[in-house]
């Protein structure tokens, strides 16, 4: 049976009492282990504590309860507390992604703590400047393009820039456009999102036009072209190799579809693309064949071990959800495909009188079934995000998160 906006209402309510009883109370505030296994705390985006703060603050806004506005409240304080220690500095792993989280936290509670947190997250990151970067990594989840989209986000114009001023410089020309290292000296050139090219493309087509800068929005453009150039799905649909030449782990596959490594997250570069240069129309003809294939790929069928194993908004069905939610919102044709996705959502999680969590699924290991996660990249506080924007979308209600993730362009 097909899920409607109740069933994701359902869901996420469910999903939200699981990870309120996985809080755990210290003297500093509120955390979230990254997963109830290993009790691991960490303040990061990716799947700490600041991932979880963006879905209660969706869930306060949808439900109107307070809980879920005085569990957020603390898990920034435990969150601020770690800026000057924690030494990451990139967006999902580090001090510009807990800037983020605490910026969202005092826009939408007016919590000034969290704000002169955020500001003090911006001062540590401006600190450990170099004059090229923070790190080896050029790319989104870690490197520089993560960090200058943290600083768009926060405000910090300046410091954006300062993030981006070394792409030019270590652009690679292709016979169709330009590419980057994933980090000095790595082999592999990725294309995507998460680690890859594209991720790379979102930072400078965002701070190119934020900025005025023309030269920054060539770049983005000329990046995308070599990532364009790699397609062998066309013409109706989009479909790019995982890297060139293929990187070598057993679980890499070489084709992808959710938003890490794959068409829903290149959908995401070419939505950007699209605000940023509305007269070009093959950036939103791009978007389209990005969902072509990825409403023809079988997910969120299991095809084959290893298939789609992952609920997750990182590299699975959550970041698909997302993608769906942008076309019900700009296209008007992604309400079916996103239905579909809450019902497998819905099929695959585990209930008991803890509420709803997820387990995401490794066939090569014993077990397979992994712990449940906590936070936004596997856990639940990424899928609660997606079943809430889908339910707030179907219901006719503001389809805009409570805090705008900065690689995840809002719906025209």
């Amino acid at each position: 049976m097909i899920a409607s906006a109740p069933d994701a209402e359902s869901l996420a309510v469910g999903a939200l009492e699981w990870l309120m009883k996985a809080a755990r109370d210290t003297d500093d505030g509120v955390v979230w282990p990254n997963t109830l296994a290993d009790d691991q705390v960490t303040p990061e985006l990716y799947s700490g504590s600041s991932g979880v703060l963006p879905a209660l603050l969706d869930a306060w806004q949808y439900f109107a309860d307070d809980r879920y506005a005085d569990a957020a409240l603390r898990g920034a304080r435990s969150v601020a507390d770690a800026v000057e220690d924690w030494e990451d500095s990139g967006l999902y792993t580090g001090v510009a992604g807990m800037a983020v989280a605490l910026r969202g936290v005092h826009r939408v509670l007016g919590d000034t703590a969290a704000g002169a947190s955020a500001d003090r997250a911006l001062d540590v990151l401006r600190s450990r400047y170099d004059g090229t970067g923070w790190n080896n990594r050029f790319e989104l989840i870690v490197g520089n393009a993560g960090i200058a989209l943290a600083a768009l986000e926060c405000g910090d114009l300046s410091l954006a820039q300062l993030a981006v001023d070394r792409y030019a410089g270590a652009a690679e020309p292709t016979t169709a456009g330009v590419q980057w290292e994933t980090r000095v000296g790595a082999v592999p050139r990725l294309h995507h999102m998460s680690h890859g090219t594209l991720g790379i493309v979102y930072a400078l087509a965002a701070v190119g036009r934020a900025a005025d800068r023309p030269d920054l929005v060539d770049l983005a453009v000329a990046g995308a072209a070599d990532v364009v150039s790699r397609d062998e799905a066309g013409p109706d649909g989009f479909l790019v190799a995982h890297s060139d030449p293929q990187q070598q782990h057993e679980k890499i596959e070489r084709h992808n579809y959710g938003w890490c490594h794959g068409s829903a997250g290149d959908a995401q570069a070419f939505r950007l693309l699209t605000h940023v240069l509305p007269d070009d129309p093959a950036w939103p003809a791009l978007a389209d064949r990005c969902w072509h294939t990825v409403i023809n790929s079988g997910i969120p069928r299991r095809i084959r071990p290893g298939f789609w194993d992952n609920n997750g908004r990182c590299c699975g069905t959550a970041g698909v959800l997302a993608f769906a939610c942008d076309r019900q919102v700009e296209r008007g044709d992604g309400h079916d495909f996103a239905d579909i996705l809450v019902a497998d959502l819905a099929a695959r999680a585990t209930t008991d009188t803890d509420g709803i969590c997820w387990s995401n699924f490794e066939h090569r290991e014993t077990p397979s079934d992994l712990a449940p996660a906590t936070g936004w990249a596997m856990g639940n506080a990424g899928i609660i995000r997606e079943l809430l924007r889908h339910a707030r979308i179907t219901s006719k209600r503001d389809p805009r998160y409570a805090v705008p993730f900065p690689d995840h362009a809002p719906t025209a």
